[in-house]
């Protein structure tokens, strides 16, 4: 796995085997993950051209790691820093996930995560370290990070519409801290 220029996100490039039959190649091995990751859900995602899922991130603790793929068709995958106190506070990495390379990225606990379907229709499986916790759960506005998304006509849910700017979740306490993530982060096995 390769690191991005956020600490705690990885892309991996997995090599693809192709034959006159197909492709195949390895999408996940725990145990070659720089970051531990216990899977507890997975979660799998369908959207058309130019929706954008996110930006989400959960409370730490204990947050929750992703192990993000595209399955089918193309998307811009987005790591966003929300640690406050992180020298790399508000800066985003992007890289695309298709269902031809394979790459997938993880995401360490406490960063923000978001996606963008640049095909007619896009399938993302996400692994998660720990389930859905709709109280745990926030977002921050998609189109006010700064991102250089796509020149696609954004579709966005109510929620992530209605999400504050990146300042607005700062000010408002809704950010994890980078030390309080650290913290955390020595205690996963």
């Amino acid at each position: 796995m390769r690191p991005l220029s956020i600490d705690g996100a990885w892309v991996y490039e997995p090599r693809v085997h192709a034959d006159p039959r197909g492709s195949f190649a390895e999408a996940f091995r725990a145990a070659d993950l720089p970051h531990p990751f216990e899977l507890a859900q997975v979660n799998c995602s369908v959207s058309g051209r130019g929706v954008i899922r996110g930006i989400h991130f959960a409370d730490v603790p204990p947050s929750q790691a992703k192990y993000v793929m595209c399955v089918a068709g193309a998307v811009l995958d987005v790591v966003v820093d929300v640690r406050v106190g992180s020298p790399t506070f508000g800066r985003w990495e992007a890289v695309e996930l298709d269902d031809r390379t394979r790459a997938a990225v993880l995401i360490a606990e406490g960063l923000g995560h978001a996606f963008m379907a640049l095909s007619e229709e896009a399938t993302v499986l996400y692994l998660c370290s720990q389930p859905y916790s709709p109280g745990r759960e926030h977002g921050v506005h998609p189109l006010s990070a700064g991102i250089e998304w796509p020149e696609l006509a954004p579709v966005l849910s109510e929620k992530d519409a209605a999400a504050p700017t990146l300042e607005q979740a700062r000010a408002g306490g809704l950010l994890p801290s980078f030390e309080e993530c650290r913290e955390f982060y020595t205690t996963l096995h």
